[in-house]
């Protein structure tokens, strides 16, 4: 029986982003995907500078942002088209090295990271397999899935295996978790067009239209695609509500139907649900195996990236021994307590948003809720930090920008996948760093120091995935810090100093 150091069920963002990020570090990966192909309709249409960073460790952002429209932002209005709320995006640039957010099309993306992963010779790629068993035998875990393509039953082990297959998880079901409920379920309309040609009225920005009897948003995509989400009444069949002559005229305050071909039309059930236990031994899960989101806040699959950015460097160094006994487990724990408080925040603020968009009363409900000084509503994006787990110190969890070194190279396209330390350059001197571990300065970077006083440190430890392990202000509290810094999870790195 083959054995691969981890399994990822699911082919999906999540899925696929993992096995590049771990397969970077030099594991031996196996993914596991029911379907023939990827999903070739719209879903995900929004991520935000965060994730495309994580797309840039795995080597795609390059060719993914020709593929993105702008977003300026989200403005809530009422039936007559008054501003209730404005949600502006930052344009240009910011501290990730990327734009604040892009629209995109998900297949457009999926096509990107499967093409990249086809030449990977540490992931080993199934299709038409169907998962039906999975097994933590303490020291691996067993699973068989059916070859659909033969009709054979195949089994393989693998040291880890993690669920990113999807709200009806199977890898959830063996994990035996329940599911916190944040109380959000509603049915939603999603209907995809793309223009026949451009309507330059139908605006860039996304609109929510707040109206209590049938709240709704557009959403603009890249090129001719333009999506709008419709709530479904209690009363409304599905099935009948979703025919294209029913759904013309739910589009008629917008759009003609000579001016546009329907893509796609499903119902949705939003639902607002974090799973109670996202690690049990040897399983773990991650994307929407393990949370779902209503879609205010456009972060479904941006959290699911978020998972597995944080997951993928620590599994790397417990597979490859770095990282061993009560201490593996204690980091593999990590994963549950930083990133279950970042994706609730999230998506109780996407509940909140809900509320107020489907309340009578919305423009008082938003000025109340989001208060500025001119008595308007403003929102700002959140940036919640990660929950205690790996930090030291209070300013631990925050996740930094990318300084631009001398060269102009970003960062991370230098030091993927490492530690690293950016400091003033009167700290870093004399520093004595472990194998691996990356250093930039205020002299070798431009922007490092706009960088550090954003955080308000003289330096700071980056864990692999950006976030601080901890900040110093002394060149011993530097050293000290250090101190912590485990091995680095890609093999046979040699020391760089920036």
């Amino acid at each position: 029986m083959k054995q691969y150091d981890v399994a990822i069920v699911g082919y999906g963002p999540a899925g696929a982003t993992l096995a590049h990020l771990l397969g970077q570090c030099g594991l031996d990966v196996l993914v596991l995907e029911r379907e023939t192909a990827a999903y070739h309709l719209p879903r995900a249409v929004h991520f935000d500078a965060e994730v495309m960073r994580v797309f840039q460790w795995v080597g795609i952002a390059d060719a993914m942002e020709p593929l993105t429209a702008r977003h300026p932002g989200m403005r809530f209005v009422d039936r007559d088209g008054n501003l209730l709320l404005d949600w502006p995006r930052p344009p240009g640039i910011g501290p990730q090295g990327w734009r604040a957010n892009y629209r995109f099309h998900q297949p457009d993306l999926e096509k990107l990271l499967r093409e990249r992963l086809a030449e990977m010779k540490t992931v080993t790629v199934r299709t038409r397999a169907d998962v039906f068993f999975v097994e933590d035998q303490g020291d691996r875990v067993e699973l068989r899935f059916e070859d659909m393509s033969r009709g054979k039953v195949e089994r393989i082990a693998a040291k880890y295996v993690v669920g990113c297959d999807g709200a009806r998880s199977i890898v959830r079901r063996y994990i035996e978790t329940g599911m916190e409920d944040y109380g959000f379920h509603e049915r939603w309309l999603v209907i995809d067009v793309v223009l026949n040609k451009d309507k330059p009225e139908l605006g860039d920005h996304s609109i929510q239209y707040c109206v209590p009897e049938r709240p709704a948003t557009y959403v603009r995509g890249p090129g001719l695609r333009r999506r709008w989400e419709i709530t479904v009444r209690p009363d409304e069949d599905s099935a009948e509500i979703a025919k294209p002559e029913r759904v013309w005229e739910l589009l008629s305050p917008w759009l003609k139907p000579e001016e546009a071909v329907l893509e796609r039309t499903a119902v949705y059930v939003f639902h607002s649900l974090v799973a109670d236990h996202w690690r049990k031994g040897r399983l773990l899960l991650a994307g929407d195996a393990c949370h779902q989101t209503p879609p205010f806040m456009g972060q479904g699959m941006c959290a699911g990236t978020r998972d597995v950015a944080n997951l993928y460097w620590k599994l790397a160094l417990v597979c490859q021994d770095k990282v061993r006994g009560a201490e593996a487990e204690r980091l593999l724990d990590t994963y549950e307590s930083e990133r279950k408080p970042n994706a609730r925040e999230y998506i109780t603020t996407a509940v909140r948003l809900g509320g107020l968009i489907n309340t009578c009363g919305t423009e008082a409900a938003l000025r109340a809720a989001l208060p500025t000084a001119s008595g308007s509503a403003r929102m700002e994006s959140i940036a919640p930090p990660i929950g205690p787990g790996l930090g030291i110190g209070e300013k631990a969890g925050r996740l930094f920008g990318q300084p631009r070194l001398g060269d102009g190279r970003l960062m991370d396209d230098v030091l993927k996948h490492r530690f690293v330390v950016v400091a003033e350059q009167a700290l870093a001197e004399g520093l004595s760093l472990p194998t691996g571990v990356g250093l930039v300065t205020t002299v070798t970077s431009p922007d490092a120091a706009e960088h550090l006083a954003r955080l308000g440190a003289r330096a700071v430890v980056l864990r692999p995935d950006r976030h601080t392990l901890g900040c110093a202000d002394t060149p011993e509290a530097l050293a000290a810090l250090v101190a912590h810094i485990p091995l680095n999870p890609v093999k046979s790195q040699e020391p760089e100093m920036i």
